[in-house]
């Protein structure tokens, strides 16, 4: 369970009663080394995960590095000594920082001081709070950018969330409660609930209910979570096929329908992996396999049927079934076993704009390749056409049979070419196989 939903859990369960109606609950975990969102809607005992986001290296500690290196500086220019590799003085130095960091949510101003320093020097200088929030505007801005992110994935409007719940030490901090108030239109921040030990809390409660040791109000209470990430497998050109989209309530159960890509094939391999990318190499594959004994026939005519499960608790099923001949495989992954860790998968969705360009020019090469494959195909099927292929000149169909064979065994590679290259390819294909396809539009 995330921390941000163990908060909900928290804050929600003694209001049980008081949400007959849904509630969207967005909670906000800014810590001391995270930070989390997550958007919840309860109603009754219910309570439903919609999204979740956030940042595994935001946090408090990054607040106080900002004022810790202001200081350093600030220690070298008036003292003309540097302490940027005297790991002791450091230390005392950033404990006096974090004292004033805490100091500043009560106050406007405060003093950073150490005595003996470094070399006998003491140390001693004002830091107000328009200062740190100087030092740390472009992260406090990243935590309402991460809402935001929060809030469309949910596909819910800011104006539609009921209550706002802060969490961990540092969303006490004016600044970040100020800029939050300012994104939800003036909207109450709740601050009812112990900020540091809500988490705790939280899976105290689902901790008793997983145990069954519960009260009956704690046995009641049904909680539904999201995959974080998108899962599904790779096709041919290595593309990603999602067939449980990211931020899908779990437990689900999902189909997709899947095909041969050559003719006669006998056996399919499926990759599942999780992730955002286009390119299915590119996100992490979970696991694998096989399914063998596909009755030989056209490519695209067998029909295979793959299902992803994943169940209460997180456990993963994925398996394959060909229609006709009933022939299936299927492989399990449990939670924790080969999925990502939860700051791989910040790290993933984080670079996920850095590649938009990128996944665009791969979609155009992919479409390109496609067409390329689509154009060979038919080709191939047009030339066992015997009625069709004696009305044009032996010498004519053997060029355009070569440069069939050569254009298929060109297209079993691994990288997907660039779009002019596949576009090249289709245009010389087109000009050479010109007799045949006039003769098959008359």
């Amino acid at each position: 369970m995330d921390e941000p939903t163990a908060a909900a859990l928290a804050y929600g369960f003694h209001k049980i009663k008081d949400y007959s109606r849904p509630q969207n609950v967005f909670v906000f975990d800014l810590g001391g080394g995270t930070f989390d969102v997550s958007l919840v809607n309860i109603c009754g005992g219910h309570f439903e995960v919609k999204a979740t986001a956030g940042d595994t290296h935001l946090g408090g500690e990054d607040f106080d590095n900002r004022v810790l290196n202001y200081f350093v500086d600030e220690f070298q220019r008036k003292c003309k000594k540097d302490i940027k590799d005297n790991s002791r003085a450091l230390k005392r130095l950033r404990s006096a920082c974090e004292r004033a960091k805490r100091a500043l949510t009560a106050n406007t101003e405060t003093y950073v001081q150490v005595d003996c320093l470094y070399q006998g020097i003491d140390f001693s200088s004002e830091l107000t709070r328009d200062r740190f929030d100087e030092l740390n505007e472009d992260l406090f801005t990243k935590c309402i950018e991460l809402t935001g992110q929060c809030l469309r994935d949910a596909n819910v409007n800011k104006s539609d969330v009921d209550i706002i719940v802060l969490v961990g030490g540092s969303s006490r901090i004016p600044r970040v409660q100020k800029l939050l108030e300012e994104y939800f239109g003036d909207k109450k921040l709740h601050r009812n609930i112990n900020q540091d030990e809500a988490v705790a809390y939280g899976a105290a409660i689902q901790a008793a209910k997983l145990s069954g040791s519960g009260c009956d109000t704690i046995n009641k209470i049904v909680l539904t979570d999201v995959t974080p990430l998108s899962l599904g497998f790779g096709l041919v050109g290595d593309v990603m096929s999602v067939v449980v989209p990211r931020n899908t309530p779990i437990p689900t159960k999902q189909v997709a329908e899947f095909t041969t890509v050559k003719d006669g094939q006998t056996s399919v391999l499926f990759l599942v992996y999780e992730g955002e990318r286009l390119k299915a190499s590119s996100n992490h594959l979970l696991g694998e396999f096989e399914i063998f004994g596909i009755s030989p026939a056209p490519r695209r005519v067998p029909k295979i049927d793959v299902w992803f499960e994943i169940d209460e608790d997180g456990i993963l099923n994925v398996s394959g079934t060909e229609r006709d001949s009933g022939k299936m495989s299927k492989i399990k992954i449990n939670k924790d076993e080969s999925w990502l860790r939860k700051d791989e998968i910040a790290k993933m969705i984080k670079k996920l704009e850095n590649y938009k360009v990128e996944e665009e020019k791969y979609k155009k090469r992919v479409d390109a390749w496609t067409k390329l494959d689509d154009y060979v195909y038919e080709m191939s099927k047009t030339l066992r056409n015997q009625e069709l292929v004696s009305l044009i000149p032996q010498s004519v169909r053997k060029k355009i049979e070569d440069e069939i064979c050569k254009a298929s065994s060109w297209l079993d590679i691994d990288e997907v070419p660039a779009v002019k290259v596949s576009k090249s390819k289709l245009l010389e294909l087109k000009q050479i196989c010109e007799p045949i396809v006039a003769k098959k539009n008359k």
